[in-house]
C-alpha cells in the first residue's frame, strides 16, 4: 500500500527516534568509560534529541488529523509548537553543559580511556549527520517544519561532535585537563545559539509573519501562467499550517465581465496554483472590476479586444511581492 505524505513523515521520524536512542546509550557508555565532561555534553544533547524526536513524532501524528469544526485550518500548526519545544530544550541543554564545564574547570577529575570515547563519539556523529540529512531532505520535499528543524539540530550536533573529537584527540596526546572543560563551554554556547535560531524561526511562523520567499515563489508561478484577463493580483495573504497553504487575494478583471466570466477567470487562477502546490493550496479569490481604481489601468491591461479601452496598452505590470501586498487604498493614492 502506498504511503501518504504524513505516514511517510511519521516513518522517517520513527526511524530517527530509534537510532537516536541507540546513539544516546552509546554516548553514555562513552561517558561512563572516560569520565569526560566533553563527552557528557554530547550525551546530554542526545537526551534532547530523543525527547525532541518523540515530540516531533507526536506532532506529526496529530497534524495528520483532518480539519474539524473547531480546527477549520487543520492541525498543522502543532509542528511549529513541536519545533519551538525542541528549540527550548536545546537551549536548556546548552546551559546545563556550560554549567558542567565551569564546575569541572573549578573541580578537575581524572579522565580515562579517551581513545574508546573518541571512537564511540565519532561513529555517533556520523550517524547523526546521516539522519539529519535524511530528515531535512524529506522535510523539504514534503514541507515539514518539524522534520527540517529536527534535521538541522542533528546536523548541528554533528558539527559540534567534530570539534569534540578534535578536542578529545588533543586531550589524549597532551593530557591538559582544562581542554575538556573548554570544549564543554564552547559547544554549550553553540548549542544555545542553535536553540535560539530554531525558536526565532518557529515564532515567526506562529505569528504568521509574511514569508517573502514564499510570496516571491507565488509571484513567479503567476507570472509564468498569467492570462490576459488577470489585470492585477493584490492584497494577497497567506496562512501556512503544516504543509497546507491558505491564501486570499484580490483579482482585478475587466469591469464589464459577467459573473460567469469572472468565475471562469478565477478558476484558471486556482488551476495554476493547484498545478504548483497540488492539493496543499486553498485559494479564496475576491474579484475587483478594473474601474474601481481612480487611475485607469488600461495601459497595463493585455485585453486588446476591450471595447471600453481609454488608453493604449504600454506594458504589463509584473506581479511581484510589492504588488502582492498592496491594497485598494494604496492603489488609489
Amino acid at each position: 500500500m502506498e504511503l501518504t505524505e504524513n505516514k511517510l513523515k511519521q516513518r522517517v521520524q520513527r526511524n530517527i527516534l530509534t537510532v537516536s536512542v541507540l546513539i544516546l546509550v552509546g554516548k553514555f557508555i562513552a561517558y561512563y568509560l572516560t569520565n569526560s565532561v566533553g563527552v557528557l555534553t554530547d550525551a546530554m544533547e542526545s537526551i534532547v534529541n530523543v525527547v525532541a524526536g518523540a515530540i516531533s513524532l507526536f506532532s506529526l501524528c496529530l497534524s495528520e488529523k483532518p480539519k474539524d469544526q473547531n480546527h477549520p485550518f487543520g492541525h498543522g500548526k502543532i509542528e511549529l509548537i513541536s519545533a519551538s519545544i525542541e528549540g527550548i530544550l536545546i537551549s536548556i541543554a546548552g546551559g546545563m553543559i556550560i554549567y558542567e564545564g565551569i564546575k569541572r574547570l573549578l573541580v578537575p577529575t581524572d579522565i580515562q580511556k579517551i581513545d574508546v570515547g573518541i571512537y564511540i563519539i565519532a561513529v555517533s556523529g556520523l550517524l547523526n549527520y546521516l539522519m539529519g540529512w535524511y530528515s531535512i531532505a524529506v522535510g523539504k520535499k514534503y514541507d515539514s517544519i518539524a522534520l527540517v528543524a529536527g534535521g538541522k539540530h542533528l546536523q548541528s550536533d554533528t558539527y559540534s561532535t567534530i570539534g569534540l573529537v578534535a578536542g578529545l584527540v588533543l586531550l589524549y596526546f597532551t593530557g591538559i585537563a582544562w581542554i575538556d572543560s573548554a570544549m564543554a563551554l564552547i559547544f554549550g554556547s553553540v548549542i544555545i545559539i542553535t536553540g535560539i535560531s530554531i525558536l526565532r524561526k518557529t515564532t515567526d511562523n506562529l505569528l504568521d509573519k509574511a514569508d517573502i520567499n514564499l510570496l516571491a515563489d507565488l509571484a513567479d508561478t503567476l507570472n509564468r501562467n498569467r492570462k490576459p484577463e488577470w489585470i492585477d493580483i493584490h492584497n494577497v495573504k497567506v496562512l501556512k499550517s503544516g504543509n497546507s497553504l491558505y491564501m486570499d487575494c484580490d483579482l482585478t478583471i475587466p469591469w464589464y465581465y459577467n459573473i460567469e466570466q469572472g468565475h471562469k477567470i478565477g478558476a484558471r487562477l486556482q488551476e495554476a496554483m493547484k498545478a504548483k502546490y497540488s492539493d496543499h493550496a486553498v485559494l479564496n479569490i475576491h474579484l475587483d472590476p478594473c474601474n474601481i481604481f481612480e487611475t485607469p489601468k488600461c495601459n497595463k491591461c493585455m485585453c486588446t479586444d476591450c471595447p471600453y479601452r481609454k488608453e493604449k496598452f504600454v506594458a504589463v505590470e509584473e506581479i511581484n511581492v510589492t504588488t502582492f501586498i498592496r491594497n485598494e487604498v494604496e492603489f488609489s493614492e
